[in-house]
């Protein structure tokens, strides 16, 4: 059976075989991620820096965390040894966020048998899983990805799309509001966007919340609108896509994600800048 969206730490743990990989991150300390998967990680895993494997580098211009160039990516994914028909689980040390960026670019590139560990590294030591600090050696291989451009909204297409677009701020609500940006140098929110807090998707034991409650709560932002029209943004292109991963899990298909997110859109002056206070 293929999984596309979600995992389970039992699953995960039946199937050795499968390709893991660690993706946790902290903002404020680039380094922490890969230090705590030196110290331990679910075994198989191979680590995925936000930074520097999930990203391109900074312009000042494009956003924390840029889209890296497909052929960029998947090179990389050849350096690790991934094969077109592998199945990959994905997780980080939070809400999954991080893994979510994974999860998303695996499939811009064409790689549908990827899912989240749901619960994360977290519920995988709550249930006293193993860990190690072994990183399996792998030959590179030349991985044929192809990407979709239909997943990808680009600073331009929101731009043309700004008045009618149904865009989804996965942000904080203090940041959506603009009363508070620890951040990036500029508060406020994409005109016309809704919010929805990623962290809204999990129940409180850390895990996503069910498939129909994910779908009433994401088709009550917009009533009648297409899952395809909606456009998820955040601050950097991170947590937008644990968003596009829960609309996915709910049935609600064909999302896109705008990775330039707020740190992209605020860079620019001439841009509008909505705020509630």
């Amino acid at each position: 059976m293929t999984h596309l969206t979600l995992v389970s730490t039992e699953e995960l743990g039946r199937h050795p075989e499968w390709r893991v990989f660690d993706c946790r991150h902290d903002l404020a300390k680039p380094d922490w991620g890969l230090e705590e998967f030196d110290k331990g990680h679910i075994p198989g895993a191979r680590f995925a820096h936000l930074d520097r494997d999930l990203s391109a580098p900074m312009t000042g211009t494009n956003g924390r965390h840029p889209l890296p160039e497909a052929k960029t990516f998947i090179a990389w994914l050849g350096r690790q040894g991934l094969k077109p028909d592998q199945q990959v689980v994905c997780y980080d040390g939070g809400s999954g966020a991080t893994a979510a960026r994974l999860w998303w670019m695996l499939r811009w590139v064409g790689h549908e048998a990827v899912a989240v560990l749901d619960g994360g590294l977290a519920k995988w030591l709550q249930e006293g899983r193993p860990v190690t600090t072994e990183v399996p050696e792998l030959a590179p291989v030349s991985y044929p990805g192809k990407t979709k451009g239909s997943m990808v909204a680009s600073v331009a297409l929101v731009v043309k799309k700004l008045k009618k677009a149904a865009l989804l701020d996965s942000r904080a609500p203090a940041r959506y509001r603009g009363e508070q940006e620890p951040i990036d140098p500029v508060a406020g929110r994409i005109p016309g966007a809704k919010n929805r807090c990623n962290s809204d998707n999990l129940s409180p034991e850390g895990t996503f919340k069910k498939a129909a409650t994910l779908r009433a709560e994401f088709e009550s932002i917009f009533p009648g609108r297409s899952s395809t029209e909606i456009i998820h943004y955040c601050g950097s292109g991170v947590a937008a896509c644990h968003n596009a991963l829960a609309m996915e899990i709910a049935g609600l298909t064909g999302s896109r994600v705008y990775v330039g997110s707020w740190s992209e859109w605020s860079s620019d002056p001439t841009r509008p800048i909505a705020r509630s206070v």
